[in-house]
């Protein structure tokens, strides 16, 4: 990495702070106009449990009390005034199982809800079946007042067999006065989704017309089904989609977290690093809390993390038959699969932000979708990716490595400059030198900033692609066995310096990285500057060991393009060093403009300006200290 390239990642650094900054205050204003939105919903929830508590207060004597434990032996204790409910707790619980081509769903009529879900075209690390979340592992539940505070979760309902639908389940919680909750959930034809209608029938009596809502309570404990903890871990999360947003707000990423808001979601997501259990209500919830909590790696369950939705939706009173629609996926994270339900979904998967992840949807995916249709080796099509985007930038790499080798060309009279000057006080006037010496050899300082900065969204873009990509996942090439995990040819029990393995490709991409740095470092004009050495240690040692620990843990296909880039462009600057640099000329040109005056840039009048200053003020500082 020569001297321009690290002045791009500079600059680099430098825009990415100013778009953070401006994003910022972006985001303060919207958080102004939301704060007033959110004041008002508060309002109106208070005014609803408020509502609700006064109907509390005035039928104490329907209050649940389920909480109280029951001796051993003991017949449950009657806390229901409706003699159906109190049957319905202690009801026997069945399991129902319906299935298509994709999923695999067990229902419970204990609660009404899915008791485990699935996955039929993928299977975990150690090629068990991949289930979203097992038996009993996901809690669904609806609470509604009618007139008590009735929990679903807590009664077994009645299933109710429909032969003619094979894909649908029915069961129903039924009321003394002849009024019923009822769960339908119906699975789609050959697809990951699963719709689901709550209804009320029959309880206008019941449920008071001054309730307006209900809370729904979601709960899900998903396995571990990666071969890498901490790259599970780190690309897991839970989302959530405020309507008419451009993409979904997260918590987790690798840390437990909470959050609440009391303003309208539409639906939100627990999310494994590949897998996805999404609910979505057509019409709204009206406010949401939501915990993540990730389990230790040590934890003997094996289990990733724990989520979980409180939320509230919102319904219309008095009729005989409320009912309320809910719509699941259960499924991978594949972006075209995402993208059809044309709700945002596939937002969720991290490709970057919005130049990143622009040329990721619009390039990297497409033509990697392309390449799939005629090779179904991944490590080819991986190659063939490499070799793709490099004949794309390479006008762009064309002037940043000439450049280079142009530096290195003229190395010799860089050498001579630095030997005239080589106390620290003439540092302005050897750049002046150094200045001139490029304008006569036809050199421009700043010829490989802009290439690498142009060249970056494309780093970054490959570098969110590879650990985001499902298609990679148990894919094997060569040695790896999962391209979307790590390669580990060595593995002990023990974590030193973070590592417990290491990584075949992160090791050969970090060999690369060094040689490249090797060949290249030649150009860089260190001379006595103790910050251009320290500069040119970097580049050569400390970012290839920074590199390998940072991928020894990610995908390995993520390393092996690395490593492909790399070795093309070492190939790429000896052809450029060996056909389109020529050495001579450019000392020819110098010699041919030696005793020509040199015209002076804007940038080096400047320079003149500076160093003017700076030996008047050398001057009078002199002065004074004399007079003292």
């Amino acid at each position: 990495m020569d001297r321009n390239s690290v002045i791009g990642f500079i600059l680099i650094g430098l825009i990415m702070i100013g778009f953070f900054g401006y994003q910022s205050r972006q985001m303060q204003k919207q958080m102004a106009v939301q704060a007033e939105i959110d004041s008002l919903a508060r309002v109106e929830q208070a005014r609803q449990d408020s509502i609700r508590q006064a109907w509390l207060l005035e039928h104490p004597e329907d209050t649940v009390h389920l909480s109280q434990p029951l001796a051993a032996g003991s017949a449950p204790a009657a806390v229901y005034s409706d003699t159906l409910l109190n049957a319905a707790v202690s009801g026997e619980e069945q399991f129902i199982t319906r299935e298509n081509g994709k999923i695999e769903v067990v229902f419970s009529t204990r609660g009404g809800q899915p008791y485990s879900v699935r996955v039929k075209d993928y299977t975990n690390y150690d090629k068990s079946d991949l289930y979203l979340f097992r038996d009993g592992a996901g809690q669904l539940g609806f609470v509604v007042y009618a007139p008590t505070a009735v929990d679903t979760r807590k009664f077994n309902f009645q299933y109710v067999e429909e032969a003619s639908d094979d894909h649908t389940v029915v069961m129903r919680l039924p009321f003394s006065g002849g009024g019923y909750i009822e769960q339908r959930y119906t699975l789609s034809e050959d697809a990951y989704t699963v719709d689901e209608q709550l209804s009320f029938v029959g309880m206008s009596g019941l449920i008071p017309r001054n309730v307006l809502s209900m809370d729904v309570d979601f709960n899900v404990t998903m396995p571990r089904m990666e071969k890498g903890y901490k790259n599970e871990t780190q690309y897991s999360r839970l989302n959530y989609y405020f309507p008419g947003e451009k993409k979904p707000e997260n918590i987790g990423n690798g840390r437990s977290g909470s959050k609440r808001f009391d303003n309208r979601i539409e639906w939100f997501s627990f999310q494994q690093q590949f897998f996805s259990v999404i609910m979505r209500a057509p019409q709204g919830f009206s406010s949401g809390e939501f915990q993540l909590n990730f389990v230790p790696k040590d934890d003997p369950s094996h289990n990733l993390m724990t989520a979980g939705a409180a939320m509230r939706a919102d319904f219309t009173p008095g009729s005989d038959e409320i009912r309320i629609p809910f719509e699941f996926y259960f499924g991978p994270n594949h972006f075209q699969t995402l993208k059809a339900f044309d709700h945002k979904y596939e937002k969720t998967i991290p490709l970057g932000g919005w130049l990143v992840g622009w040329f990721t949807r619009f390039v990297i995916i497409p033509l990697f979708n392309w390449l799939h249709k005629y090779i179904l080796n991944f490590g080819l099509i991986i190659l063939l990716m490499t070799v793709f985007i490099k004949i794309v930038v390479l006008p762009f790499a064309f002037k940043s490595y000439s450049s280079s080798a142009k530096m290195q060309a003229v190395k010799p009279e860089i050498d001579k400059i630095n030997a005239k000057y080589p106390k620290q006080e003439d540092a302005m006037k050897k750049q002046q030198a150094t200045m001139d010496l490029y304008k006569r050899a036809g050199i421009s300082p700043m010829g490989g900033c802009l290439p690498m900065l142009l060249q970056f969204p494309i780093l970054w873009a490959m570098f969110r692609f590879f650990p985001a990509s499902i298609e990679l996942r148990q894919q094997p090439f060569l040695w790896a066995e999962d391209l979307s995990a790590y390669d580990d040819v060595l593995h002990w029990g023990t974590s030193i310096l973070g590592m417990d393995h290491i990584s075949l490709f992160a090791l050969l991409m970090a060999v690369s990285m060094f040689f490249y740095s090797k060949v290249i470092s030649g150009s860089q004009m260190t001379g006595d500057d103790p910050n251009a050495k320290m500069m040119k240690f970097m580049s050569i040692y400390m970012m290839p060991i920074m590199m390998f620990f940072i991928c020894n843990n990610l995908s390995s296909g993520l390393s092996y393009y690395y490593l492909l880039s790399n070795l093309i462009t070492m190939v790429e600057t000896w052809v450029i060093k060996k056909w389109f640099v020529h050495p001579e000329e450019i000392q020819a040109k110098l010699k041919e403009s030696a005793n020509k005056p040199v015209p002076k840039s804007k940038w080096q009048q400047r320079l003149e300006e500076a160093q003017k200053m700076q030996r008047q003020m050398q001057q009078q500082q002199s002065k004074n200290g004399k007079r003292r």
